[in-house]
């Protein structure tokens, strides 16, 4: 299935059928709108000598990184998560990194897979468009069928061993009333980054040109509208570049675990 797909009732609704369009290699884009009333995840799978320190960095920054699901070190499965799942296919697309440098955007693992290794699944933003849309937010980039913008800012997190470096952002833009209505909605949702962390003023948090993202789609902002910036799961892989385990495997920015936990169980109040 082609990812290009702007129709967002073209795509599976059901987190198992998507996770096994994904697992099968029909899918290997990005799954912004894909099960939408289920929680996607994004990951980091490192060697379980670096297991408490990254967990310990989760716990300090979890605005960017809020985990929701851990495995035991070489584990594949997180049943907790979804009782079919397996965190060596079921991404669409990976990246492989070596000593902090990526090597390999793979569709499976299976090759790189260790008895050593430990999963992390930390919350994504994508678990919050759905209600964000049930309350007549439109979001261009689920109508267009494309990726979230994401940046690099000048906002340090808070280090845990070798894991430090600047926080990565996603940006929605929006029309201020939307934008008080969005930190209303997303604010019952800390599991997925929650309530935004900057409004308007991106060269405030180092960001030059919101039309050039460090990943996703270009937003192509409107006079009439503000950024809203909201913390982002992908801030590992820059941590995991300055700590330069030997071997770290996230996803591709994007290309989230689609689990069987839905949006509403994580809803705060």
């Amino acid at each position: 299935m082609a990812r290009a797909l702007s129709d967002r009732a073209a795509l599976p609704a059901d987190s198992v059928v998507a996770r096994r369009l994904i697992r099968s290699g029909a899918h290997t884009g990005h799954t912004s709108g894909m099960a939408p009333e289920f929680v996607q995840g994004n990951l980091c799978i490192l060697p379980a000598e670096y297991a408490a320190d990254f967990a310990a960095y989760c716990q300090r920054n979890p605005k960017p990184c809020p985990l929701i699901g851990m495995g035991a070190a070489g584990d594949p499965r997180l049943p907790s998560l979804g009782e079919d799942l397996d965190i060596r296919t079921d991404v669409p697309r990976y990246r492989v990194f070596r000593d902090g440098a990526p090597v390999d955007e793979p569709t499976d693992i299976m090759a790189y897979w260790r008895e050593d290794l430990v999963s992390f699944v930390l919350g994504c933003s994508f678990s919050f468009e759905q209600p964000l849309i049930e309350h007549g937010i439109r979001l261009r980039h689920v109508e267009r069928g494309e990726n979230v913008a994401m940046y690099k800012t000048n906002i340090d997190t808070v280090a845990a061993g070798p894991f430090s470096g600047k926080m990565v952002v996603s940006m929605r833009p929006m029309y201020p009333s939307e934008a008080i209505r969005a930190i209303q909605v997303t604010s019952r949702f800390p599991s997925v980054h929650g309530a935004p962390i900057h409004i308007g003023l991106p060269e405030q948090i180092g960001i030059t040109d919101v039309e050039k993202p460090f990943a996703g789609d270009p937003p192509r902002m409107q006079d009439d509208e503000i950024p809203v910036f909201w913390g982002c799961g992908v801030t590992p892989q820059v941590a995991v570049e300055q700590a330069r385990p030997p071997l770290c495997i996230t996803h591709k920015p994007g290309g989230m675990i689609v689990t069987d936990l839905r949006n509403r169980d994580l809803a705060a109040f």
